[in-house]
């Protein structure tokens, strides 16, 4: 289970909390990282020395260059952030996710994916709106500010003890589902199509958006719609294309 939860980092101006991040995931049985656009040299003396044995970690990382990249094949996708500044999303607590994470894994296909943003201003309202839902680290609200590894080791921390829990029973805390979950990729194809689509009826105009497609976006995630279902809304939507193109 715990191979398939990915450690996503955008943004990353410090390579010592590359490092941190490392040994934080190493500890808990994590190993898979991805770096997006990082503002840093990930691998220094400094990335080695803060990963204390586990620099292996940020040798195997994946660096690329969009969070889409990073989370392409995730059927889960959870942001650590506060809230989100305009539109209220799903939000979880640590423990809320680490309760979820072996039914989320119960299939083989399934990925996971804990998305962090930059030390200095974290995750924007974009990358935020490509998420299922956010977690919230509850800190003492006079000194909330956490250090980047810090935040990973508490969720590393709750990965590890689902992962724990799902060893004490005889298998998973659910079936899994009788077809896969929409990856990330997908559910991104998805969109691009459902705004082409509702642009070309006349239904949206992108010059006035009124958070629509933002809406529409968190609607879709909140419901987690199988690979199948999506393929149908899809269909649905080339349908209507094709119908407002007759129409012309």
């Amino acid at each position: 289970m715990l191979e398939r939860i990915r450690i996503v980092l955008i943004g990353t101006s410090h390579p010592g909390n590359i490092g941190g991040t490392a040994r934080a995931m190493h500890n808990m049985g994590l190993s898979d990282l991805a770096l997006v656009a990082p503002r840093c040299e990930p691998l220094t003396a400094d990335t080695v020395s803060r990963a204390s044995g586990a620099d292996h970690i940020v040798h195997g990382a994946h660096t690329v260059e969009s969070l889409e990249q990073a989370v392409g094949d995730a059927t889960l996708v959870v942001g650590a952030s506060a809230r989100s500044r305009t539109l209220p999303w799903p939000m979880i607590t640590p423990r809320a996710l680490s309760d979820r994470l072996p039914a989320e894994l119960a299939s083989r296909e399934a990925r996971v994916a804990l998305v962090f943003g930059r030390e200095d201003s974290g995750l924007s309202n974009a990358e935020l709106q490509r998420c299922h839902a956010h977690v919230h680290i509850p800190t003492n609200p006079d000194f909330s500010s956490l250090n980047l590894a810090a935040a990973v080791q508490v969720l590393a921390y709750e990965c590890r003890q689902a992962w724990l829990g799902q060893q004490a029973t005889s298998g998973p805390a659910e079936a899994p589902p009788s077809q896969p979950l929409a990856s990330h990729q997908e559910l991104e194809r998805y969109f691009a199509h459902l705004e082409r689509t509702l642009v070309a009826i006349g239904f949206h105009d992108p010059a006035t958006p009124r958070q629509l497609m933002a809406r529409l976006r968190r609607f879709t995630l909140r419901a987690r719609p199988e690979r199948l279902e999506l393929n149908i809304l899809r269909g649905i939507l080339t349908a209507t294309e094709q119908q407002a193109e007759h129409r012309e």
